[in-house]
C-alpha cells in the first residue's frame, strides 16, 4: 500500500497535478486486470484512446530517457575491438575493458556535451550479469583523482577517488546479484545496483608541459579487466598509442544524438528488463509495460507512442538545454547542480542532466555552477565583451580544484587560436588584480596584451558559463559560497 501510494504521487508529480486535488476527485476503479503482471498483458478489449496513450507516453519518455540514453552509449561503445578512439578523439573499449586519453579531450568531440579540460578523461562500460570487473588504481601521489562509478540510472555506486582517501591497488565492481568470493588481494568491493555501469576516471593534469609528461605514468595504470584476467598484478597499457577507428564527429550537430523519438520505446522495453524497480517504482513500471505492450499488439498505438516521444523531445527535453531549468538557483544569475549523480527519484534533475550534461561527479566530488546570461539576466553573446571577478579571498573554496570553463549553443567547444576552453587552478600564468582579486575575461576579440592570460576566446553567437569546484570546501557545499556577476563590458 505504501509503495503504490509513493508511485502514484510521483506519476501525479509528472502530469504536474497535486495528490491533493486527486485524492477528493472520484476513485479511480480498473475493473481489470488487477495484478501488475496482468496489468503488462492489455486485454484484447481495451481500447486505449489516443490523449490517454499520449499522456503515458510522454511520462515514460523523460523517466526513462536517461536509462535508455545510458544502455545507447554502452551498445555504441563496447563495439571498438580494442582500446581506441573513436574519431581520434574520444575514448572507447570493449566490454570490460577501458580506455584513457593522454591529454586534455579535444575540442571537437560530440561524444557528450559539457566536457571540461582540466582532466585526462578514460571511459568504460560494463556488463556485469557476465562477470565482475577489476578496477585497478595506480599510486597518483599528491594529484587528484577520482574514478566516477555510474549504474544504468547515471547514480554513481562508489566512493573511489583523493576526495575518499581511496588507496592504490585493486578494487572488485560486481553486479547486484554476485555471489562470488572476494580474490586475495582486492582492496574493496563495489556493488553496483544494476548489471550496466560504466567508469569515468578523472586525473588531474595542470596545463603545463611539465605535467602533461608527469602524469602519463599513472594514467598507463589506469585499467579494467575481467575478473578471470586478475593475477594480483600491476598491468599497465599504452594508451598513447592506441589507434583512431570511426569517423570524426561533426560538432556543427552537437551532441551524438543518443536518444531516437521512434527507437525509444523498443530500447524502454529492454531498460525495463534489465533494470529493476527502486522501492516505490512498481507503478510506473506497470504503466509502462502495459504501454509497451500495448504498441507492440496495435501500431496505431505505437504511432501514437511516437508521435509523444518526438514531441516530448522538442519540448520537455530541449527545455532541459537551458541552464535556468537545471538544478537550483545559486545567486547572481547562475544555477547549481542538484543531487548530481545522486538521484534517486528526482527525475526532474536526472533527466535534466542526462539532456545538458551528461555523466555529472556527486556533490562531494564537485559542484557545478552554470549560466547562459549575463549579470542583467541577458543572453551572453559573443557580440559582447564580459569579466567575470572573483573578489580577493572568493575564489571556489575547494580541496581539489576549480575553473571557469566556456561552452557554444551546443554545449560544446567553439575551436579558438589558443586551444583555450577554461581558466582556472591549472592555469600558472593568471594575473592578479592590484587588490589580490581575479577578473578573467570573455569575448570574440582578444583583449589587450596584459589581459591575455586571463582570457576565454568566445564563439560567436550564444554561449554559456560553467564553473566546476572539484572536492568542494563546505562553503561550496552548502551554498553559501555566490559565484560573481557575470559582467558585460561593451
Amino acid at each position: 500500500m505504501k509503495n503504490g501510494y509513493l508511485a502514484s504521487t510521483i506519476l501525479i508529480a509528472l502530469l504536474g497535478a497535486s495528490p491533493m486535488l486527486v485524492a477528493q476527485s472520484a476513485p479511480l476503479t480498473i475493473p481489470h486486470p488487477t495484478t501488475f503482471d496482468q496489468l503488462n498483458k492489455p486485454a484484447a478489449e481495451v481500447r486505449m484512446p489516443e490523449a490517454y496513450v499520449k499522456a503515458i507516453a510522454q511520462q515514460a519518455y523523460i523517466w526513462g530517457y536517461p536509462m535508455v540514453n545510458q544502455f545507447n552509449r554502452r551498445a555504441t561503445i563496447t563495439q571498438a575491438p580494442e582500446p581506441a578512439l573513436n574519431g581520434g578523439m574520444v575514448p572507447v573499449a570493449p566490454m570490460g575493458q577501458l580506455s584513457m586519453l593522454t591529454d586534455y579531450i579535444k575540442p571537437a568531440e560530440t561524444f557528450v556535451t559539457c566536457p571540461n579540460q582540466d582532466v585526462v578523461y578514460g571511459l568504460g562500460f560494463f556488463e556485469l550479469d557476465k562477470e565482475p570487473v577489476v578496477i585497478q588504481v595506480p599510486d597518483f601521489g599528491d594529484r587528484f583523482w577520482v574514478y566516477a562509478i555510474y549504474d544504468a540510472r547515471t547514480d554513481q555506486i562508489a566512493n573511489l577517488g583523493k576526495p575518499y582517501g581511496s588507496k592504490p591497488g585493486f578494487y572488485l565492481l560486481v553486479g547486484p546479484t554476485w555471489q562470488g568470493e572476494t580474490p586475495k588481494g582486492i582492496e574493496g568491493v563495489i556493488r553496483s545496483s544494476t548489471e550496466m555501469a560504466n567508469v569515468i576516471p578523472r586525473v588531474q593534469m595542470d596545463d603545463t608541459q611539465a605535467d602533461r609528461v608527469a602524469v602519463q605514468t599513472p594514467v598507463r595504470e589506469v585499467m579494467t579487466y575481467p575478473l578471470s584476467k586478475f593475477d594480483g598484478k600491476m598491468k599497465s597499457y599504452d594508451y598513447a598509442n592506441i589507434p583512431s577507428i570511426g569517423e570524426k564527429p561533426n560538432p556543427s550537430a552537437g551532441e551524438v544524438k543518443w536518444v531516437v523519438p521512434d527507437k525509444f520505446f523498443d530500447q524502454l522495453d529492454n531498460v525495463l528488463a534489465k533494470v529493476a524497480p527502486l522501492p516505490g517504482e512498481e507503478a510506473l513500471y506497470a504503466q509502462f509495460r502495459h504501454l509497451v505492450a500495448a504498441g507492440k499488439q496495435d501500431p496505431k498505438v505505437r504511432q501514437w507512442m511516437n508521435e509523444a516521444a518526438e514531441q516530448t523531445d522538442k519540448t520537455v527535453i530541449a527545455d532541459f538545454f537551458k541552464w535556468q531549468n537545471n538544478g537550483v538557483p545559486a545567486g547572481n544569475g547562475w544555477n547549481r547542480s542538484k543531487h548530481n549523480a545522486e538521484f534517486g527519484v528526482d527525475y526532474y534533475n536526472r533527466t535534466g542532466t542526462s539532456k545538458s550534461n551528461m555523466f555529472d561527479n556527486k556533490p562531494d566530488e564537485t559542484q557545478y555552477f552554470y549560466t547562459d546570461n549575463d549579470g542583467s539576466g541577458l543572453q551572453l553573446d559573443g557580440k559582447h565583451d564580459y569579466q567575470v571577478t572573483f573578489a580577493k579571498g572568493q575564489l571556489p573554496p575547494v580541496k581539489g580544484f576549480w575553473s571557469l570553463t566556456l561552452y557554444n549553443s551546443k554545449h560544446l567547444f567553439s575551436p579558438n587560436e589558443l586551444n583555450r576552453y577554461s581558466l582556472g587552478t591549472k592555469n600558472k600564468d593568471l594575473k592578479l588584480n592590484d587588490d589580490g582579486s581575479l577578473t578573467l575575461y570573455v569575448s570574440h576579440k582578444a583583449p589587450a596584451k596584459e589581459k591575455l592570460n586571463n582570457w576565454l576566446p568566445a564563439p560567436e553567437g550564444t554561449l554559456s558559463l560553467y564553473i566546476r569546484a572539484y572536492w568542494g570546501e563546505q562553503a561550496i557545499l552548502d551554498g553559501s559560497w555566490v559565484p560573481p556577476k557575470v559582467e558585460k563590458i561593451k
